[in-house]
């Protein structure tokens, strides 16, 4: 039929009527359930975490558990508190992304305030998603020296030192944590110790009576300039390299494995964690994690955050290929292009969000990393799922913002005590 022009609606439903057109009412749309839609979301977002003997404080993995939480669910999904994942989506996008898209929030949310019905378990996809974290290949798995149950509560920062067992140049391309004890295991940092600051880490390590050695924000000794070998939080999988790639360790070295204990759902246990890595004896490109701060903030004074201030920033940019060579130790050669593959932030508790993008030599800004709402307890490393080539007149930016407006709050700087601060970048680059 024509399209009836300038007839109001109720004059056109008399003419469609009289036609002998009726319009068939829209069938009212199915209420969501549990095992068809709600399911596969919940444990392929929930599940690394949300399960019995996890470091979250109930389980999520059947009806019966989500059912009795489902307002809880809903209240934290709505207001982005889980599932953790502290990235902008508008920034860039990311791989293995952890959030919910507004669509998946009204889903669950929409299912709650439907009564949370249960469904037909026949109904549930044939195969969830959940997280495995696997590695294609395993070539070398180390674990901490001896079993350790945190002392101090809720939060414990313990590094413990790792040999080094191979005796000739290996590249990780790899890279997996196992905690040995789920409940507790807040997250994990493996750094590279390079032979020549092995005896720092060393005398901090002999220095403590009981196993390994107390390291708030990072691994003590020379922390802020110790390359990263991987990290693990709550739900994440294993990490591959770029294909090709690979991160040099020298016979000699040590790895530095940071655990953040955390006690507050579970009581304290012995903990062994270990860690698995492909290895290789050769790649085409050798990968490297590069931190990224103002070297000025290391100094005296020179990140100072005042204590009354509810928003005290920071910002550095530089262009780093005239200099690539020297701060890579010879990896990268100067003035050419190399890629950035992720990146991480890291400050420690007073910040509250924080910056990580190239000013093109154009004037164009290009985000890599904005975590607009900085938590201390959920930080890792972001892989790009489209790597960024930054070219020689490029700028990597760095900025951080903090709040140290709490009553009794002291002037605070740059350094690795829980009550100092700090700005730091890292990427993981190839050339």
């Amino acid at each position: 039929m024509r399209r009836l022009l300038g007839v109001s609606p109720l004059l056109a439903v008399v003419l469609l009527a009289a036609c002998g057109e009726t319009a068939e009412p829209a069938p009212p749309p199915l209420p969501l359930t549990y095992h068809r839609d709600v399911a596969p979301l919940v444990q392929e977002k929930c599940g690394g975490c949300h399960v019995e003997g996890g470091i979250a404080p109930f389980p999520l993995r059947t009806y019966a558990e989500v059912f009795l939480m489902r307002q809880a669910v809903k209240a934290a999904v709505k207001a982005r508190i889980m599932p953790p994942w502290s990235a902008d989506p508008d920034c860039t996008e990311y791989v293995q992304d952890r959030s919910l898209s507004d669509e998946q929030i009204d889903l669950l949310s929409r299912w709650v305030d439907e009564g949370g019905v249960e469904g037909d378990p026949a109904e549930a996809p044939a195969n969830i998603l959940t997280p495995q974290g696997g590695l294609p290949r395993v070539d070398l798995q180390l674990s901490m020296p001896v079993e350790y149950s945190p002392t101090q509560s809720p939060d414990e920062y313990r590094c413990f030192m790792l040999d080094w067992p191979e005796t000739e140049v290996r590249y990780v391309t790899g890279f997996l944590a196992t905690p040995g004890r789920a409940s507790i295991v807040h997250h994990i940092i493996a750094f590279l110790i390079p032979p020549q600051d092995v005896s720092t880490y060393q005398a901090l390590d002999d220095a403590d009576p009981n196993p390994g050695y107390t390291c708030f924000g990072g691994p003590g000794g020379r922390g802020d300039r110790v390359a990263w070998i991987g990290a693990w939080v709550p739900g994440g999988e294993g990490q591959l390299f770029p294909a090709g790639t690979g991160l040099q360790v020298m016979p000699g070295s040590k790895v530095v494995l940071q655990i953040h204990y955390n006690l507050s759902s579970a009581n304290a246990a012995p903990d062994r964690t270990s860690i698995a890595m492909s290895l290789a004896s050769s790649v085409e490109k050798r990968a490297i994690v590069q931190p990224w701060v103002d070297p000025r903030w290391l100094q005296d004074g020179g990140m100072l955050i005042p204590a009354g201030q509810r928003d005290v920033r920071h910002a550095f940019a530089f262009d780093l290929a005239p200099v690539l060579s020297r701060v890579t130790g010879g990896v990268f050669r100067d003035n050419e292009p190399f890629t950035v593959h992720g990146a991480g932030l890291h400050m420690h508790t007073l910040g509250t969000w924080g910056r990580l993008e190239i000013e093109r030599k154009t004037g164009a800004r290009e985000c890599m990393l904005h975590i607009p709402r900085w938590d201390f307890h959920w930080q890792g490393s972001y892989g790009f799922a489209q790597p960024k080539v930054v070219k020689p007149g490029d700028r990597i930016a760095l900025e951080c913002h903090w709040d140290n407006s709490q009553p009794g709050a002291r002037d605070v700087q740059w350094g690795e005590g829980t009550g100092d601060e700090m700005c730091l970048g890292t990427f993981l680059m190839t050339q």
